[in-house]
């Protein structure tokens, strides 16, 4: 995931400007952009870019049930993403290296609503697939919020997690 893209792909360029600004502090900001691209994309729009909206997009919401409603997005969307579209954006990318960070997302967002038994769901699907990330930062990131949310999970723990995207640093 550390190769350059295939080629230039404005609607991605798009979407990672709004994140970044929404990461710098400007969360309403870069909401209404990512909004604003979601609605250009439409929902039978490409799925890489359906998907890596719907996730940032998430991370946005302060609302459990709304940040909910953007990670069922993006994992439908990934359910869409071929391998060859994902190579086509980023030489090296694979859609699989996607899910532990999907479903770690939908884990947390159930989580935080109580509904602990669709949370234990997707924490396993998340665990099961942590082969298919790197040995990086990244990888050793998703697998850590992982067994965060695995353990806030059986503590039936609600709160929002200080690790968690978005949170307050």
């Amino acid at each position: 995931m550390t190769t350059s893209p295939t080629a230039p792909d404005p609607t991605m360029d798009a979407i990672g400007r709004a994140v970044a600004e929404g990461r710098a502090g400007d969360v309403p900001s870069a909401r209404r952009k990512l909004l604003a691209l979601w609605s250009t994309i439409g929902v039978t729009g490409d799925p890489l870019h359906r998907c890596s909206l719907a996730h940032y997009l998430a991370d946005l919401y302060e609302d459990p049930a709304q940040a909910l409603a953007w990670d069922v997005r993006a994992l439908d969307a990934a359910d869409a993403v071929t391998e060859q579209r994902a190579q086509e954006h980023q030489a090296g990318l694979h859609i699989v290296g996607f899910y532990p960070s999907l479903h770690l997302n939908l884990a947390d967002g159930y989580r935080r609503l109580g509904s602990f038994g669709a949370a234990a769901e997707h924490i396993e699907e998340a665990r099961a697939q942590t082969d298919c990330l790197p040995r990086d930062a990244y990888g050793d990131l998703v697998r850590h919020a992982i067994h965060e949310v695995a353990e806030a999970i059986a503590a039936r723990d609600r709160t929002r997690r200080a690790s968690a995207p978005g949170s307050p640093a």
